[in-house]
């Protein structure tokens, strides 16, 4: 079989088929971030004439390896990084439903190319155009530059508009590729969940999705541009840069090796508060910028995004995948005390009598950082009579004798179907795969991209429905009820 070619906006690429599906891999969809170009805007890619070989992906953005189970080993990575991917059942006039991922990461890590976000099923099954992207990271695409002028203006969220961007790309090139520029859904897992809220809570991307997918991820994870400043503050210092042409001029290493120390200097672990004075982390999106002039989470409940529906939801056991060492009562107790939740701990000991303190910890933080976000942005979007949707992901992993549980990131092959691929088996753990499971919840998945519903009905603040997917499945009304109104005031 020919390898196809598709002539897109920009020139001809070729691709590779496989399996049924057609792959394109690397397509650039914006100039390379380089030179002059590394902290700003970006801009559309330089035409070509002759047919770009787009049969491999392309490199990830600069990075640093976090040494962790989903992020143990060094990656290819260039500042030439903005590409997107695409995997298409057909090249026809299918108008077929999209699915636009972006992967997570704590906004540091990842790249579209992990074969976790492999679209095979997706296309196979649902019949569904599937583009995975790449976009600038930690300091390269959220430092707040702003103090060296407006042309620095949106420093702060570079990396937000490589994802809107690579949106409009879409909107320009996917019928193309048999998809439906009408019929995109955008979807993402951790800080590509934090991505899909932000984008959600952004009015410039009005008329770029149709609906939204956030994995373990909801709409309070941007700086405020007072803490973005200070981080600036650390991060020039540790560059030894105090104008524009340094900064476009020193090593992508010399940056990465700044942003690691500005990130020593100034967090403080998952979960706790770090010397900024708040729970979001250096190096992520900053509002009080003009793409977000107020926090996504306060435009989402002034109205923004209310007529997209919104599939959100978390994992049960979210944390264990960092783990707090040695944990005992007075470590507990202190980590309480830094978000102020003293009453929340409270209740978590009351409902579960002989836990240990390591299991509340987690327990806690699961909540803090994942399940009440979730909650509150479909609080939020209720006031506007959005639909929402949630689930919760419970099922076990038997990997490290069960010490996992449903941890952070797990849900990510089970909604794509590809528990058979690399590195997976090291999350699930041993013994039979769990296909029904997954079967399950990619069919849903399917459903909300093709349909705008995931079969069950919607959330409201009245029955506050969630579905629990697990060996066995069912629609449950407000689990741990007591938890979630134990939160309520805690920011």
């Amino acid at each position: 079989m020919t390898d196809p070619i598709v002539e897109t906006t920009s020139g001809p690429i070729q691709g590779r088929s496989k399996r049924g599906v057609h792959l394109f891999a690397g397509i650039p969809y914006a100039a390379p971030p380089l030179g002059q170009r590394r902290f700003m805007p970006p801009e559309k890619p330089e035409s070509w004439t002759e047919v770009l070989n787009t049969r491999r992906f392309g490199p990830a953005a600069p990075q640093v390896a976090s040494g962790g189970l989903t992020n143990a080993t060094e990656v290819r990575w260039s500042e030439d990084c903005l590409t997107l991917n695409v995997q298409t059942p057909a090249l026809d006039n299918g108008d077929r439903p999209v699915l636009f991922w972006i992967h997570g990461g704590g906004y540091r890590n990842g790249q579209g190319a992990i074969p976790w976000y492999s679209g095979q099923s997706f296309c196979t099954n649902g019949d569904i155009v599937v583009v995975t992207i790449n976009y600038r990271l930690g300091a390269f695409g959220f430092t707040d530059l702003s103090r060296f002028g407006s042309a620095y203006e949106n420093s702060g969220v570079l990396g937000t508009l490589d994802q809107i961007a690579a949106l409009q790309w879409v909107q320009e090139n996917i019928a193309r590729f048999g998809g439906s520029p009408g019929k995109v859904t955008i979807a993402g897992e951790s800080a590509g969940a934090f991505s899909v809220s932000t984008l959600l809570g952004c009015a410039q991307t009005r008329g770029l999705f149709r609906g939204a997918i956030a994995q373990s991820g909801g709409a309070h994870h941007t700086l405020p541009k007072d803490a973005a400043s200070q981080v600036t503050d650390w991060f020039l210092a540790h560059l030894n840069a105090d104008d524009p042409e340094t900064l476009s001029e020193v090593s992508a290493e010399a940056i990465l090796e700044a942003q690691g120390a500005t990130l020593r200097d100034l967090e403080s672990g998952a979960g706790f508060i770090n010397k900024l004075g708040v729970a979001v982390a250096p190096f992520y999106p900053v509002h009080g910028t003009p793409l977000l002039p107020v926090a996504p989470i306060n435009a989402i409940r002034d109205g923004v995004g209310s007529s997209i529906p919104l599939l959100t939801g978390s994992n049960r056991d979210e944390t264990t995948l960092w783990g707090y060492g040695s944990v005992d009562a007075a470590k507990l107790e202190r980590a309480a005390r830094t978000y102020g939740a003293e009453v929340p701990l409270a209740v978590y000991r009351k409902r579960h009598p002989g836990t240990s303190d390591n299991d509340l910890l987690i327990r806690m933080t699961t909540d803090h950082m994942f399940r009440i976000p979730a909650i509150r942005m479909a609080e939020a979007r209720e006031e506007n009579e959005a639909h929402t949707w949630m689930y919760w992901f419970c099922w076990p992993s038997r990997a490290f004798d069960g010490r996992l549980g449903a941890t952070h990131a797990l849900e990510i092959p089970f909604a794509f179907n590809n528990l058979n691929q690399p590195g997976v088996d090291v999350f699930v753990g041993p013994g039979d795969l769990p296909t029904a499971v997954a079967e399950e919840m990619h069919a849903a998945w399917i459903r909300f991209i093709r349909d705008g519903e995931p079969g069950w009905d919607r959330y409201t603040s009245g029955e506050r429905l969630t579905y629990r997917f697990d060996e066995s499945s069912e629609l449950l009304a407000d689990p741990d009820a007591e938890e979630r109104q134990a939160w309520e005031g805690v920011r």
